[in-house]
C-alpha cells in the first residue's frame, strides 16, 4: 500500500485548518487518514510557530517509505525534520547527527535575529523620517536667511553711499521748500499788515473830498441826460418834416385821372 504524509482539511468557509495525516494515496483529500502526525494553520499571525509536527512518529512511516506532499516537505524543512532524514540517509552516526542539527537551529537563530534587527530598523526609520524633515525644513530656512543676509551685506560700497547720498539730498530739498514756503507766509502777513496800517492812516478829510468828487459828477452826468434827449427830440421833429414833404408835393400834382376827366369835359363843352 503506498502511503503519503499529506494534509486534511477541516475547518469552515474562509477559515481553513489543516491536519497533517498519513493516509492511502488512493483516499480522498478528507478522506478516512491512518494516523494524524500534526497540523497547520496558514492564517495565523505568529507565521514561525503556525505548525506542529510529531518528529518521532514522522521518521517512523517515513523508515517506512511514505512520500511527504509538497507542502508537509516544506512544514518538515522548518521543523528541521527533512535535514534530519537526509543525514541519516547518508548513515551519519547520531552524534554527527546532532552537532549539524545544533550548527542548523544556530543558523536559524541567527536569521531570526536579522530579521528582527531589519524589522526594528524599519519601524525607526519610520519614526525618525518626520523629524528628519522637519529638521531638514529648519537648516533650509536658516540657510536661506543667511544668503539673503550675505547678499544684503555684499552689496557695493558704492551702491551704499549714492542710496545714502540720495536720501540725504531729498531731506535737504525738503527743508529747503518748508523753509521758502515758511518765508512767503511771512512775507504776505506783512504786507497784509501794511495794507491794514495804511487804511487807518487815511484821514477823513480825503473821505468828504472823495465824497464831494463823486456828487459832482452825478450832476454832471444828470446835465448831460437832458442835452442828449434835447438832440434826440430835433432828430425826431427832421425826420417827421422830411416824411410830410412827399405828401404835399403829391397833392400838388393832380392824378392823371383827373386830368382826363377835364379833358373830356372840355371836349363835351
Amino acid at each position: 500500500m503506498a502511503t503519503r504524509i499529506r494534509l486534511k482539511k477541516i475547518g469552515r468557509k474562509n477559515r481553513p485548518f489543516y491536519r497533517v495525516v498519513v493516509m492511502d494515496s488512493r483516499q480522498r483529500r478528507d478522506g478516512a487518514a491512518i494516523e494524524e502526525l500534526g497540523w497547520y494553520n496558514p492564517i495565523a499571525k505568529d507565521k514561525e510557530n503556525n505548525f506542529e509536527l510529531k518528529e518521532e512518529r514522522i521518521m517512523h512511516w517515513l523508515q517506512l517509505g511514505a512520500q511527504p506532499s509538497d507542502i508537509t516537505h516544506k512544514l518538515m524543512k522548518r521543523s528541521g525534520i527533512a535535514m534530519k532524514w537526509h543525514l541519516m540517509k547518508q548513515g551519519l552516526d547520531e552524534k554527527a547527527i546532532e552537532k549539524e542539527m545544533q550548527k542548523l537551529n544556530l543558523r536559524r537563530e541567527a536569521q531570526v535575529k536579522e530579521k528582527l534587527e531589519a524589522v526594528e530598523k524599519e519601524s525607526k526609520k519610520k519614526a525618525e523620517e518626520p523629524v528628519a524633515e522637519a529638521a531638514a525644513e529648519k537648516i533650509e530656512t536658516k540657510e536661506s536667511k543667511k544668503e539673503e543676509v550675505k547678499e544684503k551685506t555684499d552689496e557695493p560700497v558704492e551702491e551704499k553711499i549714492e542710496k545714502v547720498a540720495g536720501a540725504v539730498a531729498g531731506k535737504a530739498e525738503e527743508k529747503n521748500e518748508a523753509e521758502k514756503t515758511d518765508e512767503e507766509v511771512k512775507v504776505e502777513k506783512t504786507e497784509e499788515k501794511t495794507e491794514k496800517a495804511e487804511s487807518k492812516e487815511d484821514k477823513p478829510g480825503d473821505k468828504v473830498e472823495e465824497v464831494k468828487v463823486e456828487k459832482t459828477k452825478e450832476k454832471e452826468v444828470t446835465e448831460e441826460k437832458p442835452v442828449k434827449d434835447e438832440k434826440k427830440v430835433e432828430k425826431t421833429e427832421k425826420v417827421t418834416t422830411k416824411k410830410s414833404t412827399p405828401k404835399e408835393k403829391t397833392e400838388e400834382k393832380p392824378s392823371a385821372k383827373e386830368a382826363k376827366s377835364k379833358d373830356e369835359a372840355k371836349d363835351d363843352k
